[in-house]
């Protein structure tokens, strides 16, 4: 059993690294860092092993059953007619031992052209012990957070494809406790449901050469909120475009690099909160308060490196990026995946660039498994 303060300081690290802190908090760190602040920022994390490896970078590459959480539009090229993973994380081992990422996913071709797809992202933050404001121990929570989402992927031509999906998201960081007896507002989980479109292409360049590209947005939804209060806070919209190069050295050696950026689409903290989602969306272009410099720094950039030996052994390392106005987050990955028939499995380590980061020592793994 852990203390609150103790809690409260592993979530404020869990949501420095996940692009936003906390929004039930009156004060966050991203107000002294002019952050872009969102309420649910796991749905942002990288979940499986392989894009956690290539510094979460995911977007343009090829598609497995990862994809929904990536760009739905990849579903459209899958490589076989059924698809199922499952990852897990342990998350900031160094500073509490019971929070954990985990995320289910699995696809189903419809036709040779298109697939349809369901997965399970699960956040469990562990256990708090509430305190009052004397200090008094009040009641244990287990704060966690979800979304259960469908995809459906469509290729339009040999090169090109489509998709969209939607989830339902639910957040119980407080449940239904009263965390302040001053205070009018009462807590209670939050809901909301959001939607994703993607677009991808894909062909080969020549005989060695192969080009994926791609866009995608992500988490398109009504604002959530965790009291019975009017305020509202914006999920992490984000607007993922990215490449990847594939080189085939010769017929059992290859090489895939690839690079995505990143960018909320939500308002920048000096801009308007109240506004609606779109209006939000479309004003994230040129809201920040330092003009076109610092929309610049809020683009994060993360790309990577995968060999792969006859299709059966992989090395990856890759690098993220994020400006250090923004959240400051930089960090090296690396990993390693296997194939084996019609199973697969893959791991990541996260290597941050200073020491005694709460990040250090992150692990992801995933087991994969493909039937035609």
């Amino acid at each position: 059993m852990y203390k609150r303060s103790r809690i409260l300081k592993a979530a404020l690290f869990l949501f420095t690294f996940a692009s936003a802190p906390i929004t039930y908090a009156q004060t966050t760190i991203g107000s002294d860092l002019n952050a872009v602040t969102t309420a649910v920022p796991i749905l942002t994390v990288a979940p499986d092993a392989r894009s956690a490896a290539l510094g979460d970078a995911g977007v343009a590459l090829s598609p497995d059953a990862n994809a929904p959480f990536w760009n739905p539009a990849k579903l459209g090229f899958v490589p076989n007619d059924l698809g199922v993973s499952f990852s897990y994380s342990p998350w900031l081992r160094n500073i509490v031992d019971d929070m954990s990422l985990s995320y289910v996913s699995g696809y189903k071709r419809v036709s040779e052209t298109s697939a349809l797809s369901l997965s399970l992202l699960y956040f469990d933050l562990g256990e708090i012990q509430f305190i009052d404001e004397n200090r008094n121990p009040t009641q244990n929570f287990n704060p966690k957070e979800y979304s259960v989402s469908v995809a459906y992927g469509q290729a339009l031509s040999e090169y090109l494809s489509l998709g969209i999906g939607a989830r339902f998201i639910r957040s119980n960081i407080a449940g239904n406790v009263n965390v302040s007896s001053t205070s009018n507002y009462e807590s209670r989980p939050g809901n909301t449901a959001a939607v994703d479109v993607g677009v991808y292409y894909n062909r080969d360049l020549n005989q060695t050469l192969n080009l994926g590209l791609a866009a995608a947005i992500s988490n398109i939804g009504g604002k959530i909120s965790y009291t019975n209060a009017d305020q509202k806070d914006f999920l992490p919209t984000n607007l993922k475009l990215g490449t990847a190069l594939t080189y085939n050295l010769d017929a059992y050696n290859s090489l895939t690099f690839t690079v995505d950026a990143n960018k909320l689409l939500v308002p920048s903290p000096s801009a308007d909160r109240d506004q609606s989602v779109i209006s939000g969306i479309f004003s994230s272009f040129g809201d920040a308060e330092g003009g076109f410099s610092e929309e610049l720094q809020e683009i994060n950039l993360s790309g990577g490196v995968e060999y792969w030996y006859n299709e059966l052994f992989s090395a990856r390392a890759g690098y993220f990026y994020e400006n250090p106005n923004k959240g400051g987050r930089q960090y090296f990955s690396m990993g390693l995946g296997l194939r084996y028939q019609k199973f697969g499995l893959d791991a990541a380590y996260l290597i941050p660039n200073e020491q005694a980061n709460p990040l250090a020592q992150t692990l992801r793994f995933t087991i994969a498994l493909n039937l035609d």
